[in-house]
């Protein structure tokens, strides 16, 4: 029994704090499923290399994949979710470590004696030494859901930068679409305004271009306020502010790609992969093993062991062992043990839930997914070359002088209006696709998704 408690009091002493430790799983887990890396900003030198490593990816030029390497290092919501795996490794570390024995002292000085009674005990809880491997059980598993909690926040982090960037890089091209139709209506306008003081055209057509400026202005101010919007939302997402929110797009939205990979056994593929479920899994555990915890502590209660030095008057020094126990009569630990019960049954009732959700979005996020790739194809193949030839058929009898100009020009309005309702269907395809990358735990291909750059890696 000595040579046990030796041995417990050293492995407790020996326990120590390890900031690294929780952050390399989480890395680990993140570079797995989106092949990139994460990074803990701690206060140390090294975190000026982030800094400059964000100021390279955003002097090069961003890109989706710049933009997701650049949150996951330097986002400051994610930095302080990143914390939490230190407030869980110190519950774990302080699980593993004995309870401190307290000492006690008394010195007795009887009124009518020159002598004096002297009383020194030291006192350990010896319940402590059984409940160990339970509490550090209950800490381990609590530690480990915080692994699957923080690693799902970076994913998902992961795919909210995603879908935004595929919306800066769409409003940025119809920004300046709306700017050529936008000219074009000006064009249109100024040309009214010449043949109707030379009498060449009815004011109905007049105020029609008129109205077509108009309206292509209001359009570009709202194209234009949509863009501040999205890039906004984008650098919150990055951590940028400053100087370095002046950051430019490195390429165009890439259009819908002409294979998809093989997308089997979805709503499998979330429930075995999804992080915050093995988190809600672990969760179920952890109660589990806690109201083990209780029960064994209800059985036993506390007991204290300890030893005691006494010096009575004009007698021996004497040493001696000393127990104490406690009687649960009153306190019996049932509250505990309800609440933790309560609490067990509440993790796997939440745990049902999400997994029903996660079936849910995935099911949701591959119909949209399906949808907008039809659309977009169908744009592309089929409705954007069919407004070409119509610009190209008024264009001829333009030149022959069957129709006149504000006919051309709303034919050049119409096929600049359906493509940008194009870039719309791409955009939606994308994030969509990123949306099902989230409800799956990872990228549909296994890694970084290149394909929306138009890139190899």
């Amino acid at each position: 029994m000595k040579r046990s408690v030796l041995a417990l009091s050293v492995l407790a002493a020996c326990t120590s704090i390890t900031k690294e430790r929780g952050h390399d799983e989480v890395g680990a887990l993140v570079k797995q499923r989106t092949g990139f890396s994460t990074g803990w900003n701690q206060g140390t030198p090294e975190d000026a290399e982030v800094a400059r490593t964000v100021d390279a990816l955003l002097k090069a030029g961003l890109t989706r994949d710049g933009a997701v390497q650049i949150a996951l290092v330097n986002n400051p919501e994610l930095q302080a979710t990143y914390e939490e795996l230190g407030v869980a490794q110190a519950e774990l570390v302080q699980a593993g470590l004995l309870s401190n024995p307290r000492i006690s002292a008394s010195l007795d000085a009887p009124i009518r004696s020159p002598l004096s009674l002297i009383e020194v005990g030291i006192v350990q809880n010896f319940l402590d030494l059984f409940m160990l491997p339970l509490r550090k059980q209950v800490a381990a598993e609590q530690f480990a859901v915080e692994v699957s909690r923080v690693a799902h926040a970076a994913l998902g982090t992961t795919a909210e930068v995603s879908r935004t960037f595929y919306e800066v890089q769409a409003a940025t091209q119809k920004v300046e679409l709306q700017a050529l139709i936008a000219e074009a209506a000006r064009a249109g306008a100024e040309t009214a305004e010449r043949q109707k003081k030379a009498g060449n055209i009815n004011a109905l057509e007049h105020a029609s271009q008129a109205a077509n400026d108009a309206q292509a202005r209001v359009e570009l101010l709202r194209e234009q306020a949509a863009l501040v919007v999205h890039r906004e939302h984008l650098n919150r997402l990055l951590g940028l502010y400053g100087a370095q929110t002046q950051w430019s797009l490195a390429a165009p939205l890439a259009e819908v790609p002409a294979d998809e990979p093989q997308l089997e056994k979805l709503e499998t593929r979330a429930v075995r992969d999804r992080l915050d479920l093995r988190a809600a899994r672990g969760a179920v555990a952890l109660l589990t093993t806690a109201s083990n915890l209780v029960r064994t502590s209800a059985a036993t209660g506390f007991i204290d062991i300890g030893a005691e030095i006494h010096q009575d008057p004009n007698g021996p020094l004497v040493l001696g062992p000393t127990l104490s126990l406690e009687l649960p009569i009153f306190d019996r630990r049932q509250a505990q043990i309800a609440k933790v019960e309560a609490q067990a049954r509440q993790a796997e009732r939440r745990l049902r839930q999400l997994a029903i959700d996660a079936r849910s979005e995935v099911r949701a996020a591959f119909a949209l997914l399906q949808a907008s790739r039809q659309e977009a194809v169908f744009y592309k193949e089929r409705l954007l070359p069919l407004r070409e030839q119509v610009l190209e058929q008024t264009q001829l009898q333009y030149n022959a002088m069957q129709l006149g100009v504000f006919q051309l020009l709303d034919a050049k309005n119409t096929q600049s209006h359906a493509y940008r309702d194009y870039l719309d269907a791409v955009a939606r395809y994308w994030s969509a696709r990123a949306e099902l990358e989230r409800a799956l735990g990872g990228t549909l291909n296994g890694g970084s998704d290149e394909a929306a750059q138009g890139q190899p890696r």
